[in-house]
């Protein structure tokens, strides 16, 4: 009987969790079920509500989970990049990075790695498979007109300032090559937030990285309230200027 390409690749599917205990059990136990062949690392800042300790007592008991609750370090882009190096230290093949509060389909991560992996037979094989709000067949149904303005400006941005070719540059929703991810000097990093998203694809493009896209549906969390805020906002704008402007500096 021959092997799926998705049970014969080893994979890790990556959650950067902060209060997300209503969110987190059942989350797993449905990307456990949806990718039996996976593993799943939870990474989490110390949560108050319990996020942490739920994550490392399930890893007593569950083999395919692992779990990191960092203590002294905050951020979101610290957490992802603490998932890489990870990833690579571990060996893994391939990397997904989701929200863990339900704002991305546990259904369309096998649709992520699918498409990385059939690229493999082609003369492109891709390295990054982003789950695009932005391209035809994606969709924001959950948010109000000044927030999808908001965030349709932030990603026109990124593309301009950064020279990205993709249309989802902010989203988090990712399936990374984790040989590519090698690649990457991750004590060059400088944003440890929201900006992460949009600097690890420039990062990656200037290292040949070939993009691809896939269209997904971004619904609200389910339950808990959002990280982000107009300072985070301001900051990630600030960290993409200043990558832009030294991208603009070696260029001439």
């Amino acid at each position: 009987m021959s092997t799926s390409p998705l049970t014969s690749r080893r994979t890790l599917v990556a959650l950067a969790t902060y209060n997300e205990i209503d969110n987190i059990p059942t989350l797993v136990a449905e990307l456990l079920n949806a990718l039996p062949h996976a593993n799943v690392l939870i990474i989490d800042d110390n949560s108050p509500d319990g996020t942490g300790r739920y994550a490392q007592e399930l890893a007593t008991r569950e083999p395919r989970v692992q779990a990191l609750v960092r203590e002294n370090e905050r951020g979101l882009g610290s957490a992802v990049l603490r998932a890489f190096q990870f990833a690579i230290e571990s060996d893994y093949d391939y990397l997904v990075n989701m929200d863990a509060d339900f704002s991305h389909s546990v259904s369309d991560v096998p649709r992520l790695l699918s498409k990385l992996i059939e690229s493999e037979e082609t003369d492109e094989p891709l390295d990054v498979v982003v789950g695009s709000r932005y391209v035809p067949g994606g969709s924001t149904p959950d948010w109000s007109l000044k927030r999808r303005l908001m965030s349709r400006s932030i990603n026109v941005f990124a593309r301009i300032t950064l020279g990205l070719k993709t249309h989802d540059n902010s989203g988090s929703f990712r399936c990374y090559r984790v040989s590519k991810l090698r690649a990457l000097s991750i004590d060059s990093f400088v944003s440890t937030g929201y900006s992460f998203f949009e600097e690890t694809l420039y990062r990656l493009k200037q290292e040949g990285a070939q993009f691809a896209e896939i269209p997904i549906v971004f619904l609200d969390r389910r339950f808990g309230a959002s990280k982000i805020n107009g300072r985070e906002a301001v900051k990630a704008v600030w960290i993409m200027l200043k990558l832009g402007l030294a991208r603009l500096v070696r260029r001439n």
